[in-house]
């Protein structure tokens, strides 16, 4: 009797559901979008032209300016030596010194094609479906509900019916 007085209290206190599994008709689907965004490595080139020199000697020593270097060699030689041999030695020194160009000169000629390329990150966004916003009928009762299916209009999906009491 006892057990009888707690099931009955216990029933009277917990809500009254009714749930009832039925098939509902979709009449209309409408896709959800969203973006993503992706970065992709693409290589850019540019062309550019490089010039091409030619290095021409210009200024060049005379006869005069040889054989003054090659007096002053030949003295410090034997300035420095105090022998002829080091005179000698001096001369040509001083000959080769004193013939050498004095300066140069650089001028363009014309120019070579140049390829410079370089990878950079670039956006591409994707728009892709999200899921699925479907409107369905069940006895005069619309419905609706997102999901990633991907339905037909006039198919016939699942649907629970909860009715609670409060």
């Amino acid at each position: 009797m006892k057990n009888i007085k707690i099931i009955t209290c216990m029933i009277a206190f917990l809500p009254s559901v009714a749930i009832a599994e039925k098939y509902a008709t979709i009449i209309n689907i409408k896709p959800n979008y969203s973006n993503i965004t992706n970065y992709i490595n693409e290589e850019f080139c540019i062309n550019k032209e490089r010039p091409i020199y030619d290095h021409s000697y210009y200024e060049r020593s005379n006869g005069g300016d040889v054989l003054t270097g090659m007096i002053i060699g030949g003295l410090l030689g034997k300035g420095a030596t105090g022998k002829d041999k080091g005179a000698a030695a001096g001369a040509v020194l001083g000959g080769i010194i004193a013939g050498s160009p004095k300066k140069t000169k650089s001028r363009i000629v014309g120019y070579e094609p140049v390829k410079n390329c370089e990878v950079r990150k670039v956006p591409k966004t994707i728009r892709h479906i999200k899921n699925y916003t479907i409107d369905y009928k069940w006895r005069g009762i619309i419905g609706s509900s997102y999901t990633y299916n991907n339905y037909s209009i006039g198919d016939q999906i699942p649907i629970s019916i909860n009715i609670n009491a409060k």
